[in-house]
């Protein structure tokens, strides 16, 4: 019942019961003798609420926040609450193990109403559950570091407490008051956060140290902590400069100052400047210290002088950088000593000098010396230089003699300060002029020709220095003069003069002076003849037309003697018209000549030549005037009219026009249009007008027409485009049918451009290699391929391939199909098919035929042709002109019998008679043939026969002269027909023969029994004959080899009777048959089932040899094994003998019983009477084929093994 039903129902019933009281009146009455109490505890510890009743005969109950928690004592649904006391004394006390904040509620305690009472309640108690506020945390407002003499908030928060916690802070044990404490609600009801909020101003000395919050709280026995570190800000102290142990230094010093700063958080970091410049900014730092350092290596320099170097410190709460200078006093030397002025002085000259220094800390003092005289004619000054220097200037002034030459004139700078001294030189010099002068020259007035070299000379002697020769032409210096010469007498200067045109009557001079400046001169006149000194045409016509005349002057210049003046057009001679004689320059005369030429475009570009000529000199000069002759445009001789390009190139039309003015507009039109770019993107114009056209195809064939033009006229002309492009080729009639025997002829066209003589070849694609095809020969574009008296082999695929000398080749194949009556497949194989005649299965009976048009088949039984309508028959076609006539439930009477095949098409018939039998054993091979000889090894290969309906397999039997029996190796994988027989003795002559094996039985060996003799080859590749033995070891061999033969006979024995008697040997059968005949007939001599044999008498086709009965019986032959071979057969590829161990017994008699033998990997159980196969393999198809062989469909033995065995 629900707890709060139950309250409802109790107090209804109290109500009742009191009114009942009060009208019946108070009898034994319960009452409280004690009533419970507000409980404290602590979350944890067991509460007790005491309820003790007088007089009890209801029940009692708790109540918890009004709803009841039941009358037993142990209080079910509620494990940590019980009720505790003596009962008998009405001691019903409420013990709360492990209190929670779940029990933090009001609770009562009460009676119910009984037959001599009314209920009663006690009053509402509270237990009140202290639960201790979790781990304090401390926030921050700011994840950033405080900063000194700012004021931060900081909140302690004690979560999840009941009631509320105390707390406390501390500042580096100091307790912080006026804090601010207030509550927030808890994660769960009824549980309180606590906050705590003060105000902290941070101090330097509070960096690192711990800021520690302290909750106290009833329901703890011990107060708890949290703290945090508080991280302080605040500015470094002002930074010191070590190492500048003076102010004064000198120059080329190294000097290492640092600078160091103490204190801050963080530590300060610190650059170098010298005058407001930057030297660096690299600092260490040592927290051990607390200390920053930097430090710098500088080199002085003189401009360091009077430098300020600064050190700045600052951090990231430095108001303002703190720094320390240092003023610098530099001692320096002067940087150079220079000497100017000259040296040099005419005689009784004054010569002037200054000598001066740069600048230097301390300045510097000047001397003069003349030689070893010191001179005191100067005057010295001292001015403020660079870097905070001084520098010093001396200037001397001393009158010179002829004497004092060559003596040397000396500056001596020195520095007391820095014991610096530099000495300066020039050597003095005194000048006086030269005594004499004269010239080596051509007498005056002799003739002399233009171009020719002479030589002039001047001399001069004495003087200091000597003299200086100047030639001087008409009273100019003459340039391109030679050096000049030193000799005992004095100084000698030539002039090779090449005689000009202007030296005719000039006068040459030649002066010489020198530093005394005094002039000696002496002159002479030539005489010269010479050819016109210029030519020139001058033209009266602004605009040269084709068609109109143009009129010449041709003005010839100055000469001596007179020339005269020719015309020429290239190398036409023209004649012009003399002008009268004119004086000219030089001394010389001018001539002139006027010519008239008619203009043709054809001029235009070329030069007229005029010529004056000296006769006397035999020399003449000329000039040219090229002609600038307008004319419209007119295109070169050389424009192609014809352009030939291979499909898919670039082709470029080139236009060769002339024009002039050049400023030619030209456009291209083909088949009508304009050819232009956006008209097809393949067209380009690289230059100019020349057309380029991208991607060429045959359609792009055809004749362009360019039109051009200028300001003098129009003109056009065609261009024919030839597109040469590779054959693309097609066979005229693909495939192409023709009758065996007839004649084909294969047409192959093709389209190409340009067709060329031989193009066409033919190749066979069919199998193999043919060395001729037929007669190959072309007729324009077409490529014929003839074939006389066609055959079989010449039916398939011909590729044609023409090829002009236009990559790529172009290539078809087309196929000629020759018609051919049908021809079936004849072999053994196809003849025979084998078939259990017991109804329970089908029979395929293949016929295949090859032959063109396609094949109809018919078939028929006996010679009377098939009603397809009886379900039993069914006619498959099937691929390659294939038939299978399927005969359903074989019956041995009614379907053992020769079914014919006829295969027809247009050009005639075959036919096959097939015989439906029963399953026997197999064929013999044949056509047994050596594929290879190795020296341990033979390779075979063989023609298998007739399966006899059933899977068959090949076993290899060999020997050798000195074998003591035959040796078999089955055939791995089973059905192969070329096999390789290994482990033999070289230079070994081998017998070899194959039979076949199938379920039924094994076939006579191949080729009737025919043996095949192969040798091997030596040890060294060579078939020999092995060598000759000594006598006496050939009886120790033999013996020795006897000896292991007789232990390992006793061994195998041994084997063999223990493996005896563990099994039974299978059943089989002997079939008896002729060593000469191949025929799977059953003949007098075989063993054979009766019932089979009683069902093949009703089948004329295959009667018996009426001249013996035939029964099968069991049989356990000397041999102890039979090779039962499967088509899961995997054997060991070693030879064995014809008596190896088996691991089945063999023994005679009936079966009896239950009974399993194994043998490679086969399982046979009989089961009511008959023999089942246990392995996955099927009998045997109807239809042997040589290249497939068929898995069976069912376990089954063969009809003919079925049955009693006897």
């Amino acid at each position: 019942m629900h707890p709060l039903f139950l309250s409802l129902s109790l107090s209804l019933s109290l109500s009742l019961s009191l009114s009942l009281s009060l009208s019946l009146g108070v009898r034994g009455q319960q009452a409280f003798k004690t009533e419970p109490q507000n409980v404290t505890a602590r979350a944890g510890a067991t509460a007790l609420l005491k309820c003790e009743v007088l007089r009890l005969s209801g029940s009692v109950q708790w109540a918890k926040d009004g709803l009841l928690l039941g009358p037993l004592r142990s209080l079910p649904g509620h494990p940590r609450y019980t009720m505790i006391g003596d009962e008998g004394r009405g001691q019903y006390h409420l013990q709360i193990a492990d209190v929670r904040l779940e029990d933090d509620s009001p609770y009562e305690c009460q009676v119910s109403r009984s037959k001599s009472s009314q209920p009663i309640i006690s009053r509402t108690v509270w237990i009140n559950v202290q639960i201790p506020p979790s781990q304090p945390s401390i926030e921050l407002d700011s994840e950033e570091p405080w900063v000194e003499g700012n004021e931060y908030t900081v909140t302690c928060i004690a979560p999840d407490g009941k009631p509320e916690a105390a707390i406390t802070f501390f500042r580096d044990g100091e307790e912080l008051t006026d804090t601010q404490p207030f509550t927030m609600s808890g994660s769960e009801d009824k549980l309180l956060n606590t906050h705590a909020v003060v105000r902290v101003r941070a101090r330097r000395s509070d960096n690192g140290r711990p800021l520690l919050c302290r909750v106290q709280h009833p329901a703890l026995s011990h107060a708890l902590e949290t703290k945090q570190l508080m991280n302080v800000y605040f500015p470094p102290q002002v930074p010191v400069i070590e190492g500048l142990r003076s102010e004064n230094v000198k120059a080329g010093d190294s000097l290492r100052l640092v600078c160091m700063s103490y204190g801050g958080n963080p530590l300060a970091t610190l650059h170098w400047t010298k005058n407001g410049e930057v030297l660096s900014t690299t600092w260490e730092v040592d927290t051990a210290s607390q200390s920053a350092s930097s430090a710098l290596n500088m080199e002085v320099k003189p401009e360091d002088n009077e430098a300020t170097l600064s050190c700045e410190s600052v951090n990231a709460v430095s108001r303002s950088p703190l720094s320390v200078t240092r003023a610098l006093s530099v001692l320096f030397e002067p940087s150079e000593v220079v000497l100017r002025g000259s040296s040099e002085a005419i005689e009784g000259k004054e010569v002037s000098l200054c000598c001066h220094t740069t600048s230097s800390n301390p300045a510097v003092q000047i001397r003069w010396w003349l030689g070893f005289q010191e001179l005191n004619t100067n005057i010295s000054i001292i001015s403020k230089g660079e870097n905070g220097g001084m520098t010093t200037m001396s200037n001397l002034t001393h009158v010179v003699s002829r004497e004092k030459n060559g003596l040397l004139l000396t500056c001596e700078a020195f520095n007391k300060g820095t014991r610096f001294s530099s000495v300066k030189s020039k050597t003095l010099s005194v000048y006086y002029p030269p005594q004499k002068v004269w010239l080596d020259v051509p007498p005056t007035g002799t003739p002399l020709r233009s171009g020719k070299t002479i030589r002039l000379v001047c001399f001069s002697s004495g003087g200091n220095p000597t003299g200086h020769l100047a030639w001087f032409k008409n009273g100019r210096t003459v340039q391109g003069l030679s050096r000049q010469m030193q000799s005992e007498r004095g100084v000698s200067r030539e002039y090779l003069l090449t005689l000009q045109p202007n030296d005719n009557l000039a006068t040459y001079r030649c002066d010489a002076t020198n530093k005394a400046k005094t002039v000696l001169s002496t002159e002479t006149k030539l005489h010269v003849h010479f050819p016109a000194v210029s030519v020139k045409i001058v033209v009266s016509e602004t605009e040269l037309r084709a068609g109109h005349s143009l009129r010449l002057l041709c003005v010839a210049g100055s000469s001596n003697p007179r020339a005269n003046i020719s015309w020429s057009l290239g190398s036409t001679r023209l004649v012009g018209i003399d002008q009268p004689l004119k004086k000219a320059e030089y001394g010389g005369v001018s001539v002139s000549s006027q010519l008239v030429l008619p203009l043709g475009s054809h001029h235009h570009g070329n030069r007229i030549t005029c010529q004056a000529f000296s006769n006397l000199l035999s020399e003449g000069v000329n000039t040219f005037y090229t002609l600038n002759v307008l004319f419209p445009p007119e295109f070169s001789a050389e424009q192609p009219v014809e352009v030939e390009i291979t499909e898919d190139d670039a082709v470029t039309i080139p236009v060769m026009v002339s024009a002039n003015p050049d400023d030619i507009s030209c456009e291209w039109i083909f088949h009508g249009e304009k050819v232009n770019k956006e008209h097809d993107h393949r067209y380009h114009f690289p230059r100019g007008w020349v057309l380029e056209i991208w991607n060429v195809t045959r359609r792009d064939a055809g004749t362009y027409t360019v039109e051009c033009s200028n300001a003098e006229g129009n003109q056009s002309t065609k261009v024919k485009l030839d597109v040469k492009y590779a054959p693309s080729v097609h066979v005229k009639t693909s495939p192409m049918f023709v009758n065996l025997g007839d004649t084909a002829v294969l047409l192959c066209i093709a389209d190409a451009d340009p067709v060329t003589s031989g193009m066409f070849t033919w190749k066979w694609m069919g199998d193999g290699e043919k060395e001729e095809l037929g007669e190959e020969s072309q007729e324009e574009d077409t490529g014929l391929l003839t074939l006389y008296n066609v055959t079989r082999d010449q039916a398939g695929p011909y590729q044609c391939t023409a090829d002009n000398g236009i990559a790529p080749p172009g290539s078809v194949v087309g196929k000629l199909i020759v018609r051919f009556a049908p021809e079936l497949q004849k072999r053994a194989q196809w003849r025979k098919v084998a078939s259990r005649g017991d109804g329970s299965t089908s029979a395929d009976l293949v016929c295949q035929a090859e032959g063109v048009p396609s094949v109809q088949f018919t078939w028929a039984k006996k010679g009377v042709p098939l009603d397809f309508t009886n379900p039993r028959y069914r006619d498959t076609e099937g691929a390659v002109h294939t038939s299978t006539l399927t005969v359903v439930n074989v019956s041995a009477a009614l379907d053992y019998a020769v079914f014919t095949c006829t295969a027809r098409n247009s050009q005639g018939e075959d036919t096959l008679d097939i015989q439906l039998l029963s399953t026997s054993y197999p064929d013999p091979p044949s056509v047994l043939k050596l594929l290879g000889v190795a020296p341990t090894s033979v390779t075979l290969e063989w023609m298998p026969g007739f399966d006899g309906g059933l899977t068959q397999n090949f076993r290899v039997r060999y020997r050798w002269a000195a074998s003591a029996s035959y040796q078999y190796v089955d055939v791995f994988p089973p059905r192969a027909t070329v096999f390789t027989v290994k482990g033999l003795i070289p230079s070994t002559t081998y017998g070899f023969s194959v039979n076949a094996l199938n379920s039924v039985g094994e076939s006579s060996y191949a080729d009737n029994g025919a043996v095949l003799n192969v040798t091997t080859m030596g040890q060294y590749g060579a078939i020999s004959t092995p060598s000759t033995l000594p006598v006496y070891v050939i009886p120790i061999l033999v013996g020795g080899v006897l000896l292991l033969l007789n232990a390992l006979g006793f061994f195998l024995f041994v084997r063999w009777r223990k493996g005896c008697k563990s099994s039974f040997a299978l059943p089989t059968i002997r079939v008896r048959r002729s060593t000469t005949s191949n025929s799977n007939r059953y003949e007098s001599q075989e063993w054979t089932n009766m019932s089979a044999q009683r069902t093949l008498i009703l089948d004329a086709s295959s009667e018996p040899d009426s001249s013996g009965t035939s029964v099968y019986e069991s049989y356990g032959g000397e041999s102890c094994h039979y090779y039962y071979p499967a088509e899961a057969y995997r054997p060991t590829l070693y030879p064995h003998c014809e008596a190896p161990e088996e691991h089945s017994k063999c023994s005679h008699g009936k079966l009896q019983g239950r009974s399993r033998a194994y043998f490679t990997k086969m399982q046979f159980t009989l089961t009511s009477g008959r023999w089942r196969v246990g392995s996955d393999l099927d009998p045997a198809r109807a239809v042997y084929n040589s290249m497939a062989y068929r898995r069976r469909r069912d376990s089954d033995l063969p009809f003919e093994l079925r049955g009693e065995l006897v």
